[in-house]
């Protein structure tokens, strides 16, 4: 009955799909569509939320209101989306811009106040809905680079407005301004047989010989097994204008031509994100960097996308039954690449054996595990893991070991280091960090604790040494009345700056922060620098209070 009801369901979700408008939203840039990342690419640590638009690898485009709304939200950040505006629409829908070079009239008008209001250049606003209203077409910012992108593009992305899922923006309508004759690329296809099973004589993942047939489809070398068995693929698909890797949208999995797994790129929470590590061989990932998306589950994770049998996608190889495995990859547009996988019962000895597991310490990932060691622990809350498996762990040279970068972490576990060995003058200086890399610590007399999401080697960490500042040009005692900007560039070796702030006569301005270059920019406003002599400060905070402070005197003259 449990597989039937599955299977039931299963039909249902491939049958029944949400119906979004696909007139209603305009393109948010007036040259031709062309990704540089479609929506569900697989990316560090989440799946890529909209689409990223190719800007002629340049700055500046006009960027347009999709449709008639009103600007709900604005964030500005040194990381992520860097500048980034949110327009809510009257048809459920909300639209999001990232990667701004800057905003435009009204809007700029409203986050400039904001900056100097709250003095500080990372800022988030919510405007009430009239606040800043917009219409179809309106030019509400230019593109750019800012936060975390790579490169000149768009960020652009369509949310339910109410539960704020993000929703695939090939639905409505944006598959009309793309071209894709292209069938999905499949590079690779392991085999991983499960526990006390054997797959073509191993007993670790096995990488699956492809031949391409006259029909098209691919024939994969033959599974000889015992057991439970999965399967997994490196795939990616190109359109015909581009010529970037992008993500797939729907893998199907049959086993006998019964429907036993799927996952198709719709729609999906910020709460899953982190799934994708679950999703991925997470160990063949961070060892090689090539992504294997898993095409069966060894243990549930709530990533809604998927959807499957009883087994999760496992195959159950049996005495006396051959059987056929047949994965299709295929993308909006229909172009399908499908690989057929023989499989048969075989009992051979394996030839390559489990690496071998020495550690005592053993993760139920459903389960609390606290170990200790020489006034060092780690605490890992059940959740944190998605599998079960040995820790190695361990405690020497005044550093506490907890396994490597190679397990899949989900929440936050905690670091706990005692260490009274420091003048008490000296603790506040102290940071637990991650292979010398910042964590944020707290403290408790000779106490120190920290959170993280990353498995790897932790210590205590001293930084007593102040941020640096440098100007790219020296303005000192010079007359600058043509120049537009002054530019900086800040930078900390140990714990990393926690924030900046600039004065001009001893009043705040504005300092925008490029963490790709280091460099914070002001850009001259006539009304905040006085006649002739002006007084330029800089103060630069690193995570444990360490203070750098810069000083120039200039002048500048506004008689035009």
């Amino acid at each position: 009955m449990r597989f039937s009801i599955l299977t039931l369901l299963f039909c249902q979700f491939i049958s029944a799909q949400t119906q979004y408008p696909t007139d209603y939203f305009r393109a948010p840039l007036d040259i031709p569509m062309q990704l540089s990342g479609n929506f569900g690419e697989l990316r560090p640590n989440h799946f890529h939320a909209g689409f990223d638009l190719k800007t002629n690898q340049r700055e500046g485009l006009n960027v347009y209101a999709v449709a008639d709304g009103y600007i709900s939200r604005i964030k500005i950040s040194t990381f992520g989306n860097g500048k980034c505006i949110y327009i809510t629409h009257p048809n459920g829908y909300t639209s999001v811009y990232g990667h701004l070079q800057t905003a435009i009239g009204p809007v700029q008008d409203y986050i400039q106040k904001t900056h100097y209001k709250e003095k500080a250049f990372e800022i988030e606003m919510f405007p009430k809905p009239n606040e800043l209203p917009v219409t179809k077409g309106q030019l509400i910012a230019l593109s750019g680079n800012t936060g975390s992108s790579e490169g000149p593009h768009l960020h652009f992305e369509i949310r339910d407005t109410k539960t704020e899922f993000v929703i695939n923006p090939i639905f409505f309508g944006f598959d009309k301004n793309l071209k894709d004759t292209k069938k999905p690329s499949v590079s690779n296809l392991y085999v991983y047989p499960m526990e006390n099973t054997t797959a073509n004589q191993s007993k670790q993942p096995v990488m699956l010989n492809l031949s391409l047939q006259k029909d098209g489809t691919y024939l994969a070398g033959k599974v000889k097994a015992n057991g439970k068995i999965g399967f997994g693929i490196t795939a990616v698909d190109f359109d015909d204008v581009s010529g970037n890797k992008n993500g797939v949208f729907n893998v199907s999995t049959f086993l006998n031509g019964n429907q036993n797994y799927n996952y198709q790129f719709n729609t999906y929470s910020f709460d899953e994100m982190r799934y994708i590590n679950a999703f991925i061989d997470y160990p063949k990932y961070k060892k090689s960097g090539q992504r294997v998306q898993k095409l069966f589950m060894k243990t549930p994770f709530a990533l809604s996308i998927i959807k499957t049998d009883s087994l999760r996608g496992i195959v159950l190889v049996e005495p006396n039954l051959a059987s056929m495995y047949r994965i299709e990859v295929s993308d909006f547009f229909g172009n399908m690449t499908t690989i057929n996988v023989p499989v048969e019962y075989d009992t051979a000895t394996p030839v390559v054996a489990e690496t071998p597991v020495t550690s005592p310490y053993f993760i139920k990932a459903n389960r609390d595990a606290n170990f200790e060691k020489d006034n060092m622990s780690v605490f890992f809350p059940a959740g944190t893991f998605y599998d079960d498996f040995n820790l190695n762990f361990d405690v020497k040279n005044n550093k506490i070991y907890v396994h490597e970068d190679v397990i899949p972490v989900h929440s936050n576990f905690t670091v706990t280091i005692k260490d009274d060995s420091y003048d008490e003058a000296l603790r506040d200086k102290l940071f637990i960090g991650r292979s010398g890399s910042y964590n944020t610590t707290s403290r408790k007399g000779d106490v120190f604790t920290a959170k993280s999401k990353t498995l790897g080697q932790f210590g205590l960490v001293l930084d007593t040494i102040a941020p640096k500042i440098i100007i790219t040009k020296s303005i000192q005692d010079k007359w600058i009345s043509d120049v537009k900007k002054i530019q900086l560039t800040i930078s900390d070796a140990g714990s990393g700056i926690k924030s900046y702030n600039g004065y001009l006569n001893g009043n705040w301005i504005l300092f925008e922060y490029d963490n790709k270059t280091r460099k914070i920019t002001h850009t001259f406003n006539d009304a905040l620098v006085a006649e002739g002599a002006n007084d330029l400060k800089v103060e630069v905070t690193d995570n444990v209070g360490n203070v750098a402070v810069f000083e120039t005197h200039f002048f500048r003259s506004q008689q035009k």
